[in-house]
């Protein structure tokens, strides 16, 4: 069961969403909050496995919410879900660490799919996200950076695009999972980018990782 917390100030949103993905036999909404502040307290109090981000609310919005819930549980998943793609509010949602990043004009399936693929440790970005990050990274006048990738380094990745834990690559690649981590640390300095999640992007706007 994927246990999800949906932070939302939108209440008519909040109850649609949630009825649809708590009569899904693998998601269970259980916790709900309505600001920011509440949804920090709820996400570190309950440990979900998604926490469902609005990002425009009174007090602390969900970008400041996200780097909270993150500086305390690094390991937690937020799915951005919001009505905005303008670019100050999407870039800091992504550098604060979010995984995924939807609009609400999303069906309510489509949510429900996103959460699952979010858990099992894909990214899932809108169409117009993608292309407004493409848009930013390109940089045809400079040689790329992913031209300072190891061979290595760039098989690392591939299988980090793919949603592969360190665990997961170590054991495929035959080697300790100290060294992954140390290869993955690499990446994103190479890359300039603040997480796996950034790091993916890049991979698939530079074609450098298997489709």
């Amino acid at each position: 069961m994927i246990k999800v917390v949906f932070v939302d100030d939108h209440e008519m949103v909040r109850i649609g969403v949630s009825s649809y993905l708590s009569a899904q036999s693998d998601i269970d909404v259980v916790g709900e909050a309505d600001n920011g502040e509440d949804g920090v307290r709820l996400a570190l109090e309950l440990r979900p496995d998604i926490i469902l981000m609005d990002l425009v609310m009174e007090g602390i919005d969900g970008v400041e919410a996200t780097k909270r819930i993150l500086a305390a549980w690094p390991e937690a998943k937020v799915v951005i879900i919001t009505s905005f793609l303008d670019d100050d509010k999407l870039y800091p949602a992504l550098e604060a660490g979010a995984t995924s990043y939807l609009l609400k004009t999303s069906k309510a399936k489509e949510i429900a799919e996103a959460i699952r693929a979010t858990f099992s440790g894909q990214s899932i970005l809108e169409p117009e996200v993608t292309g407004k990050l493409m848009n930013r990274m390109r940089s045809p006048e400079q040689e790329p950076l992913h031209a300072s990738l190891t061979q290595r380094e760039k098989e690392v990745l591939m299988l980090v695009a793919e949603g592969k834990s360190n665990q997961e690559i170590a054991d495929e690649l035959y080697i300790a999972i100290k060294t992954v981590k140390v290869h993955v640390s690499n990446v994103l300095s190479k890359l300039e980018v603040h997480d796996r999640t950034q790091a993916v992007i890049y991979a698939f706007t530079h074609d450098i990782v298997r489709k």
